[in-house]
């Protein structure tokens, strides 16, 4: 289980060991497979950072979804949704991080330890 929360795409071929400390990386080739062998188009996922609140990969056959706005009130990522309709169509909401009172607003950039 915890391989499948914290695997994360790469501009790699087969597996790598995640930078992260869990899971793995896996490259275009690995997702493709995946896809293949489920009959699936597009594996949307989560549980990894991305500063524009989600990210595409794998020529768009992996998606990454991050739906926490200024991750532990320091990251100043955005946040985002995917909405799917009824025709499989697929789009991405995006939103900023509610402004909290008393609180300096923090500059849009990655931290070291997301490196």
């Amino acid at each position: 289980m915890c391989d499948l929360l914290w695997s994360d795409p790469d501009d790699r071929c087969g597996w790598g060991i995640s930078p992260r400390g869990a899971g793995y990386t896996f490259g275009q080739d690995i997702s493709e497979q995946f896809n293949h062998t489920n009959n699936l188009k597009l594996i949307a996922r989560a549980h990894q950072l991305v500063m524009e609140g989600y990210n595409w990969g794998h020529e768009q056959k992996v998606g990454t979804i991050f739906s926490t706005p200024n991750y532990c009130y320091r990251c100043g990522n955005m946040a985002s949704i995917l909405e799917v309709d009824d025709c499989k169509g697929h789009t991405f909401i995006q939103f900023e991080p509610a402004p909290r009172r008393g609180e300096p607003d923090v500059t849009r950039r990655t931290p070291d330890y997301f490196l």
